[in-house]
């Protein structure tokens, strides 16, 4: 296939995000030769959305997963969300890597509640993705 191959320590950061609450978000890159994907990095549990954001290059291309933890009328939730950052300005090779790897990756990530392609920054913002997730939770 024209995808690049999961790192087994992808499959590992995300059970941990998802069932240890001692990761808030994990970024994931490709390999610099596009053959695999690779965790990038691992936040910890304190970290907020501002710094995944900062993470997320302006010229390169990201997957990245957040616990994303919010407020509606019944109380605190909690989403997990699957991000496929791609900026306009990043490589087509990259891009197009991104794009072919998404699905395996996403079938690999059992749990995931919510899916967000950014290309720039207004689609990743907080009040985008907050929205996406109240909507989930109705």
């Amino acid at each position: 296939s024209s995808g690049a191959k999961i790192n087994d320590e992808v499959k590992s950061s995300f059970s941990e995000l998802k069932l240890g609450k001692q990761i808030r978000y994990v970024i994931y890159k490709l390999a610099a030769d596009y053959s695999e994907v690779l965790v990038e990095k691992k936040s910890s549990s304190t970290a907020t959305y501002k710094d995944f954001l900062a993470d997320l290059p302006d010229n390169s291309v990201r997957y990245g997963l957040f616990d994303f933890e919010f407020e509606i009328a019944g109380g605190k939730r909690n989403k997990l969300i699957f991000y496929t950052w791609a900026p306009d300005n990043s490589k087509p090779r990259e891009k197009m890597v991104l794009a072919s790897t998404a699905a395996t990756l996403r079938k690999e990530l059992v749990g995931i509640q919510v899916e967000i392609q950014g290309t720039d920054r207004s689609e990743v913002s907080y009040e985008t993705v907050l929205e996406k997730c109240v909507r989930a939770s109705n």
